[in-house]
C-alpha cells in the first residue's frame, strides 16, 4: 500500500535523510520512532507529498506520487488522511464545519448526507454534541479527536498521524492512542504513526522502524524491538520506557502485552 524507495532529504548542509526505503502492507500500521531531529516529520511529509524528496520514490496504492501529474497527485490524496501535530483545524469554522470541509471540497455529494456523514464521525470519535463549538473553545484532547475526525470522514486508504499525542497529558495522550487503534478496527486503512510515545504506541501497532542518522536501522514487531540485542536499538527503547512522558507506575513495558496483530481479528 506505501513504499518508500531511496529517500534522500537535505536542508542546506542538514543531510536529514539518507537512503530510506519502507514498505507498509495493506491495512497494517508502522510506528516510526527515533531520537528528536532523525527526520520522522519531515519523512510523514514527503510521504503525504507535502515536501518533496531530493531523490527517491513514494509509491502509493501502486501509483508514484511525486511523479503524478497535479490532478494525478490530487487522486492520490484523497485516498489519505493526514493528522497534523497541531490539528489545524481552521479556526473561524465550527467542528462541524471543518469536519464537513474535506467532504464538501472533494465530492458532491448531497449537504444532508454530508451532514450525517460529519456528525457521525464526530459521535465515533466521542465529540457528540459539540459540533457548534470553535477550536479556541476546546481542550487539547478535544482538538486532536476534531482533527481525526476530519481527517477520517472521507474513510481514506492511508492515515498518517504526525506525534498525535504531542502537547497531551499521560491519560489524554493515551485517549487518542486507544482512539486510533479503535479507528484502526473500523476501518483497516494502512498507517504509519512518528510518535515519541514509545511506550504506549507499541500496543496499537503491527511493526515499529526506528530512525538513526537518516536511515531506518531497524524494524521488527513490538516483541522483536524490545527483545533486540542491537546497542542502538535497546539504548533506544531503554530511554524510552524510562522517560516521563511515557508515565510512571502500573503501566506494562513496551511489547509486554498481546501482540497486536493476536489481538486483531
Amino acid at each position: 500500500m506505501i513504499s518508500i524507495r531511496d529517500i534522500f532529504k537535505s536542508f542546506g548542509t542538514n543531510d536529514v535523510l539518507k537512503g530510506i526505503s519502507l514498505d507498509v502492507r495493506k491495512g497494517e500500521v508502522v510506528a516510526l520512532v527515533g531520537g528528536s531531529g532523525t527526520g520522522k516529520s519531515v519523512l510523514i511529509k514527503i510521504i503525504a507529498g507535502l515536501i518533496r524528496p531530493d531523490r527517491g520514490r513514494v509509491v502509493l496504492d501502486g501509483e508514484d506520487l511525486h511523479v503524478s501529474k497535479v490532478k494525478g497527485m490530487a487522486h492520490l490524496r484523497e485516498k489519505l488522511g493526514f493528522l497534523f501535530q497541531a490539528g489545524a483545524l481552521f479556526d473561524s469554522m465550527s467542528l462541524l464545519e471543518n469536519v464537513t470541509f474535506p467532504l464538501t471540497e472533494k465530492t458532491k455529494l448531497d449537504p444532508k448526507r454530508i451532514r450525517d456523514l460529519a456528525m457521525q464521525e464526530l459521535e465515533n470519535v466521542g465529540l457528540s454534541g459539540a459540533e457548534s463549538k470553535y477550536p479556541s473553545q476546546l481542550s487539547g484532547g478535544m482538538i486532536k479527536r476534531a482533527a481525526l475526525a476530519r481527517a477520517l470522514v472521507t474513510e481514506p486508504q492511508i492515515m498518517l498521524f504526525d506525534e498525535p499525542t504531542s502537547g497531551l497529558d499521560p491519560l489524554t495522550g493515551l485517549s487518542i492512542l486507544e482512539l486510533i487503534d479503535a479507528c484502526h478496527r473500523r476501518l483497516r486503512f494502512s498507517g504509519i504513526i512518528v510518535t515519541h510515545e514509545t511506550r504506549r504506541v507499541f500496543d496499537i501497532v503491527d511493526r515499529v522502524a526506528l530512525l538513526h542518522d537518516g536511515r531506518i536501522h531497524a524494524m521488527g514487531t513490538p516483541r522483536e524491538m524490545t527483545g533486540s540485542k542491537d546497542s542502538i536499538v535497546k539504548t533506544f527503547i531503554d530511554a524510552a520506557v524510562q522517560s516521563p512522558r511515557s508515565g510512571a507506575g502500573g503501566d506494562p513495558e513496551p511489547g509486554d502485552r498481546k501482540d497486536p496483530k493476536d489481538r486483531r481479528d
